[in-house]
């Protein structure tokens, strides 16, 4: 959520950045402008009236003290009204208040000065690639028919127990999963991240935090009898770990990783774009998340990205990151890029990684603070997350870019993990 001295301070940037992003609503920046200066000259009006009825009370008492009640008590009755005009107010500022939270949890965060303007992900730009795409043997196919014909993975069975885009992972397959896991956490925490092992479920207020809600309200699986959510990622339980603490500087940067599997309600049904792993309800993801002085949090999202590519290139995969353009943005994020690999038997780029830097967008709506040794004022955090990684369509392609005529190769880095004699799927 922006501050509104930042929108007030910066109201023409504000608005730039908006554009960009194609919001639809910018004149509610003047309204949350004008809003402001309508509550700031009513509390100013509380305060006076407040200071008045102080005075007049320390004036009744005194009275009374000295002996003069029948001058008290005419004192006392001309407070009567400054009391109805106080609770007017006070009403009135209130309900400005609350007003002033609808308006401010509608604008999305500003963009970074170097974010593209583009209305889709067909405008996003390509930053860098790397690997090779490889050639495929005659009769080669795509995953979700790999993940039948070795049993690896049962859509069926899925459907059976609970519905589509609920894959059941089996023998291999489930193997192979935990390996991509523990390979993830143990690069991240090797990289100076602490591992978290989060609830599932969150409250409103985690939700709110980090921007899911009300945003996202309709793409997360509500528990209605707790009110509770089913995380879309780690990044809202890892993150809502400092909502409302006020950090020391010294403490930072925080860096923390989790697995956890994830919950989305959005993911489509039909056609080839949903297919297999590429789209699914539950999937499971391992999360980067820092807490960063303002000062360095964009040092840290190039880190963070730098990390994540290192990830993919360990696994041999052919990849490309992409900055996303305004259009493709999320509500949240001022700065994005997505890491896509490429999976050779469809013929098309996955994405398995979103790394993002909110500034001090979520921090505002967490009250996350921050405060320099020897000063009271305290400061908004930055807070900085990623896929590190996203594990169906990363499984999607090891499993399509490395089949051969006499089985699937596993990759190098994961070899330990898998034991011996699992170095190849047959």
């Amino acid at each position: 959520m922006l501050t509104i001295p930042f929108i007030k301070d910066h109201r023409d940037t504000v608005l730039k950045g908006l554009e960009v992003k194609n919001f639809k609503n910018p004149e509610l920046i003047d309204q949350i402008i004008e809003l402001d200066n309508k509550r700031r000259a009513l509390q100013v009006k509380t305060n006076e009236l407040q200071a008045q009825m102080n005075k007049l009370s320390k004036e009744i008492g005194q009275l009374f003290k000295s002996g003069e009640k029948e001058k008290a008590n005419q004192v006392k009755e001309q407070t009567t009204g400054i009391k109805q005009e106080l609770e007017t107010m006070e009403q009135d500022l209130q309900r400005a208040n609350e007003r002033m939270n609808e308006l401010l949890v509608q604008v999305p965060n500003v963009p970074h000065p170097s974010v593209p303007g583009g209305n889709s992900e067909a405008d996003n730009k390509e930053i860098r690639s790397g690997g090779s795409i490889p050639s495929l043997h005659e009769g080669a196919q795509p995953h979700w028919e790999l993940g039948k014909k070795y049993k690896l993975i049962d859509f069926d069975l899925g459907v059976k127990i609970t519905g589509g885009g609920f894959p059941v992972y089996r023998g291999k397959g489930a193997k192979l999963q935990r390996a991509l896991i523990a390979y993830f956490l143990d690069q991240n925490t090797d990289a100076g991240y602490e591992e978290i092992l989060p609830p599932l479920m969150v409250n409103e207020e985690s939700g709110f935090g980090t921007g899911q809600l009300p945003d996202k309200e309709g793409q997360m699986y509500h528990v209605t009898g707790d009110n509770l959510y089913l995380i879309p990622t780690a990044e809202v339980p890892v993150t809502n770990i400092y909502r409302d603490v006020i950090l020391d500087a010294g403490e930072l940067p925080i860096k923390n990783t989790a697995f956890t599997p994830c919950f989305r309600r959005e993911a489509g049904s039909y056609g080839k774009d949903v297919r297999g792993l590429n789209r699914v309800h539950q999937f499971d993801k391992v999360e980067i998340v820092q807490i960063q002085h303002p000062s360095n949090s964009y040092n840290a999202l190039e880190e963070m990205v730098s990390h994540v590519e290192q990830l993919v290139i360990s696994l041999g995969l052919p990849y490309r990151i992409v900055q996303l353009c305004g259009g493709d943005l999320s509500f949240t994020s001022a700065l994005t890029y997505d890491f896509e690999v490429y999976a050779a038997a469809q013929d098309k780029w996955l994405e398995v990684s979103s790394v993002s830097n909110f500034e001090a967008y979520q921090s505002n709506r967490l009250k996350m603070r921050f405060r320099e040794p020897g000063e009271k004022k305290t400061q908004l955090t930055h807070t900085l997350n990623g896929s590190a990684l996203a594990l169906p369509r990363i499984l999607a392609a090891i499993l399509e870019n490395n089949q051969t005529p006499d089985g699937i190769k596993i990759p190098e880095v994961l070899h330990p993990y898998m034991g011996a004699g699992n170095e190849m799927i047959t």
